[in-house]
């Protein structure tokens, strides 16, 4: 215990000089030696490291990995951008987990319960909350944009020399299509996840329908399935914080803090327009569905970190499956709900495409009336839907969206300067939105038994015996 008091105080004291030295340096005449603040730097980072080591939480390692990150990569910017790899390998360990553990869990949940009422209810209870609350998210997004008018004055660089992605114009039917998988080992290797959701769903459907005799083995294989893969997530999570921490590397030595300073008011933007829905549109639902807030906190913290340093809700998806069936959302909600949400409900995203957008009209000198701009936001609820849960996703609805409404893509450039920044924020509210919508169906249907996350499941704790 005392060992644990004595390294908060090692570690506070640290930052705290750490935080003189950077503020004399930045804002006083005096320029404090460049040496002295690399090796305050690493001082920083060993106290972090011994903090970690001491408090043994997994959660915490990933916090103070994305600190240890962001100083590797300010101090070594080429050693940060090196550090790619290793975010890469931990991003493709979790492809792997997504595909077997939807299809697991979704059918055991559907066809091991046998009602086939309660799917149908979960589906449209899901639909008209992910509608009402992305709704709520697009709109705040207009109304924080045209407060700040961040993209107003903004003048076209002279020297653009960015590449943005290829777009090709969805129409409502290639939505839809989208929705339904064509080949389901196509859309395992594309990491498709609404398809696969589909493909699950009806698969536990028939399965249900199928008479015990010949329905146990298969039930049992996804069973096994499910619980391995559960395993699975625990195994690569003991390599989150490096796989974070190198993201987040990465991020600082590739863009500097310098970006920071350039495009502020877009930044800021955003990032206070998120807290304004957290806080104005996501609490009351919680208050309302009888959230324990608290627990809820506890449970979303380390699948939000890990989403936040990746750019990426499909890394933070097996964790946040885990964490909420933790805070006592049966399996077979978690299962439903998060995958389809991941389609049907990015909140962070949402809201920054209709603020986005706006910022490049602004940019570009061009009046949006308010009957266009309504238009505008009811053109993102289509677009919107089917966002891959990937880095830079949302990059080509906002690309679609401003070729349909004859915007130019000058001011896309200038978003793809601090797009990683804002993908951070963005993407940590998906999963908290996700998560707070698995608890918000598992009230409406009378499943929700809070409980405390940070004990683990029975099932977490039932070992292999022994031989």
């Amino acid at each position: 215990m005392k060992s644990k008091k004595t390294s908060v105080i090692v570690l506070l004291a640290i930052l705290f000089l750490v935080s003189i030295l950077h503020v004399v340096d930045n804002f006083f005449s005096a320029n404090v030696d460049k040496g002295i603040l690399s090796v305050s730097h690493l001082l920083l980072s060993l106290s972090f490291i011994y903090f970690a080591i001491m408090r043994r939480n997994l959660t915490t390692w990933i916090l103070i990995s994305m600190v240890i990150g962001a100083l590797i990569g300010h101090e070594f910017p080429v050693v940060g951008q090196n550090m790619r790899v290793l975010s890469q390998v931990f991003l493709k360990l979790i492809k792997t987990i997504i595909a077997p553990i939807l299809f697991s869990t979704l059918v055991v949940g559907i066809a091991g319960h046998s009602n086939l009422r309660q799917v149908g209810r979960m589906g449209w209870k899901s639909i008209v909350y992910f509608e009402i609350v992305t709704t709520f998210a697009l709109f705040i997004g207009l109304i924080a944009i045209n407060i700040s008018k961040a993209g107003v004055g903004i003048q076209m660089p002279p020297d653009i020399h960015e590449t943005l992605p290829e777009v090709q114009q969805q129409t409502w039917q290639d939505i839809i299509l989208h929705i339904f998988p064509e080949n389901i080992a196509r859309s395992i290797y594309h990491a498709e996840v609404l398809p696969i959701v589909v493909f699950s769903v009806l698969f536990g459907i028939g399965l249900a329908m199928v008479d015990e005799k010949k329905k146990r083995p298969m039930l049992e294989f996804c069973e096994s399935l499910a619980e391995t893969m559960f395993k699975f997530t625990n195994i690569i999570m003991y390599f989150a914080p490096v796989g974070v921490g190198a993201a987040i590397a990465y991020t600082v030595g590739h863009m500097g803090l310098g970006i920071l300073v350039n495009l502020a008011q877009l930044l800021m933007t955003l990032y206070v327009a998120l807290i304004l829905f957290i806080l104005l549109v996501l609490l009351p639902v919680a208050l309302i569905a009888k959230v324990p807030i608290v627990n809820f906190l506890k449970a979303v913290l380390e699948p939000m970190s890990i989403a936040f340093a990746t750019t990426s809700s499909e890394s933070a998806l097996p964790k946040a499956m885990q964490a909420m069936e933790r805070l006592g959302v049966p399996r077979k909600i978690v299962a439903f709900v998060i995958p389809t949400g991941y389609s049907f409900n990015l909140d962070g995203t949402t809201l920054y495409l209709s603020l986005a957008s706006i910022f490049v009209a602004q940019a570009a000198g061009i009046h949006m009336d308010i009957p266009t701009q309504l238009f505008l936001v009811f053109t993102l609820m289509l677009t919107s839907k089917g966002v891959a849960g990937v880095p830079r996703a949302s990059l080509v609805i906002l690309l679609a969206t401003a070729a349909q409404f004859n915007l130019p893509t000058w001011p896309i450039l200038i978003i793809l300067g601090i797009d990683e920044l804002m993908d951070m924020a963005r993407t940590a509210t998906n999963v908290l939105g996700n998560c707070l919508a698995s608890c918000v169906v598992a009230r409406w249907e009378g499943e929700f038994e809070p409980r405390d996350p940070t004990i683990p499941l029975e099932s977490e704790l039932r070992q292999p015996q022994s031989a």
